[in-house]
């Protein structure tokens, strides 16, 4: 492993990290949030400064600044439109590994001990700064926004698998084929919406009671919360000797301690249930409309393809642009999945016409 090369990595992670923290402080108006991005620059800024001295001590030249200028611009522009919170929680999806790699650099003895120490803190500052993202998220419902993707994201696959089979039985009569689809479809939103309704309601109810024990336990019991929070990082796949030390650095920080082991229940079940099923309502649209204006399916249904890969690009390139993943990939990953629901549902449909001997020619 280049130790050098991944620790020059490190460092422009951080300090682009800091000029986007800062950059979204200066953009929101929200008192908070602004104190918070504010906190949380400054705490990049440190990581990139250890980063920076790791370099220095090995004589190697500092990397200058790669900041994604589009990126950053992007995430100005979103903010000033979507609540910053929720452009946070997709850049922490990028960020989600930080600490399993810091924490391979640190079993690999490049360090010396007082470094160790610096990084073992680091490590604990990237906990903390997305325990507070979660609770700010679930806070200003990010929840809802995440209703919304997945029950568009059920409404298009669904929909679009429903279509195919039936166009490959009903290729002279698109409207049967529009009209089966569209009922599909509002069966289908209403089972989401009760779904949601249901899920969401006994989860709050299960929270709620973890909730009041956990609250005992931490006025009662400082010391098995932390071995209830040591359970929770060994849970979340964090090395087991490396969770000692970081359950050491919380002790005597109840406040913050809440905050990893108690989740704020701000999720409302009637709201999640109709964002769910509405937005599966927005994706069962696309496959379903163009086979209202077609001659016959077999016309209808590459428009109604090529319009559900188009949507779910657009989604893939918004969470890759600001997550960081590779859009190709994203995109690549998202669109073959539908072709493969597709092309798996007209074989079936055509095999049910074979082996029922369906001939329907209006």
């Amino acid at each position: 492993m280049d130790f050098l090369k991944q620790a020059k990595s490190f460092y422009i992670a951080e300090i682009n990290d800091y000029i986007t923290y800062r950059e979204l402080a200066k953009a929101t108006k929200d008192k908070e949030l602004k104190e918070i991005f504010e906190k949380i620059s400054l705490m990049e800024l440190e990581h990139s400064k250890f980063w920076k001295s790791i370099l220095r001590k090995n004589k190697v030249e500092i990397p200058k600044e790669k900041v994604n200028s589009f990126r950053l611009k992007l995430l100005k522009f979103l903010s000033k439109f979507i609540n910053p919170i929720f452009i946070i929680s997709f850049l922490e999806a990028g960020e989600s590994n930080a600490v399993k790699s810091y924490y391979q650099f640190l079993n690999e003895d490049f360090l010396n001990d007082g470094d160790k120490e610096k990084l073992k803190k680091i490590m604990v500052d990237e906990l903390e700064h997305e325990s507070i993202f979660e609770k700010e998220a679930e806070k200003f419902g990010i929840s809802n926004i995440r209703d919304f993707i997945l029950g568009m994201n059920d409404g298009l696959v669904e929909i679009l698998g429903v279509i195919t089979g039936m166009s490959a039985v009903y290729i002279n009569n698109p409207l049967m084929v529009a009209m089966s689809g569209l009922i599909v479809g509002v069966a289908g939103s209403l089972s989401m919406g009760i779904g949601a309704f249901i899920s969401v309601k006994s989860q709050r109810q299960v929270n709620e009671a973890i909730r009041e024990k956990m609250e005992i336990l931490l006025n009662v019991n400082p010391k098995e919360a932390l071995k209830k929070l040591k359970e929770k990082l060994i849970n979340s796949d964090i090395p087991e000797n490396l969770v000692d030390d970081i359950v050491k650095k919380f002790e005597g920080k109840e406040n913050i301690l809440k905050g990893l082991l108690i989740k704020d229940i701000e999720e409302n079940e009637i709201k999640s249930a109709l964002f769910t099923g509405f937005a599966y309502l927005v994706g069962v649209f696309f496959p379903v409309f163009p086979f209202f204006f077609v001659p016959n399916s077999l016309i209808g249904l590459p428009i109604a393809i090529i319009s559900v890969g188009i949507v779910i690009s657009v989604v893939a390139t918004f969470i890759s642009v600001l997550s960081g993943i590779s859009i190709k990939k994203k995109i690549v990953e998202m669109v073959s999945a539908i072709l493969f629901a597709t092309i798996v549902s007209f074989g079936f449909g055509k095999l049910m016409q074979y082996v029922f001997g369906v001939e329907i020619g209006e």
